[in-house]
């Protein structure tokens, strides 16, 4: 079974996942792109990353605006799967291979 982080592992994710805020059991964040079509190439790249972990995000997305959460089911809540996820999302945006706004 997947653990859930204990408090000093959750005070630490501010550091290992900038970007990303706490908001309860999830972890979160927001992206804005240049347009739909450039939201949708970043969507297609996480859901790739999702798949290859077997850890798949919660997400909206309404024209250029993806909003992403993450938590472990499993768990009961964040657990070191959706700090990983975080990174590699985070990474696809330091390649530059996605523009975000």
């Amino acid at each position: 079974m997947v653990e859930k982080l204990d408090e000093t592992a959750r005070a630490a994710l501010g550091h290992q996942v900038p970007g990303w805020q706490v908001d309860g059991e999830h972890l979160k964040r927001s992206f804005r792109f240049k347009d739909f079509s450039a939201a949708w190439g970043f969507m297609n790249r996480v859901a790739l990353l999702a798949e290859a972990q077997d850890h798949h995000p919660e997400w909206f997305n309404v024209y250029n605006k993806v909003e992403i959460a993450l938590t472990t089911h499993d768990a009961g809540g964040l657990s070191a799967r959706d700090v990983r996820l975080a990174k590699a999302i985070n990474a696809l945006l330091s390649q530059r291979l996605l523009h975000q706004d």
